[in-house]
C-alpha cells in the first residue's frame, strides 16, 4: 500500500444550526471549532444549515409554494389566441 494517499479521518461533530440537531461521525473536513460531545470528549464541529432531521423530504414537512402566480403565467404565456 502507498504512504501519504489515504486521507486523515477522524470524528467530526456535525451541527444542523436549523433544528439544533447534532451527530458525529468520522470525516475529512477541517474545522477551527470544537465542541464537548455527551461523552465528555472535545471534537471538531462542523455547522450545516440542512440535514435529514431538518429537511421537508426526510421530516415529511412540505413546503407552502405560491403556485397561484406561475400557473396564470403559465396560461398567459401560452393561451391559444
Amino acid at each position: 500500500m502507498k504512504k501519504d494517499i489515504h486521507p486523515n479521518y477522524r470524528d467530526v461533530v456535525f451541527y444542523d444550526t436549523s433544528s439544533e440537531y447534532k451527530f458525529i461521525t468520522r470525516s475529512t473536513i477541517e474545522t477551527n471549532e470544537t465542541i464537548t460531545w455527551e461523552d465528555g470528549k472535545e471534537y471538531p464541529v462542523y455547522k450545516i444549515e440542512v440535514s435529514s432531521h431538518s429537511h421537508p423530504f426526510y421530516t415529511g414537512k412540505k413546503m407552502l409554494l405560491d403556485t397561484a402566480g406561475r400557473v396564470e403565467k403559465f396560461n398567459r404565456r401560452y393561451k391559444k389566441n
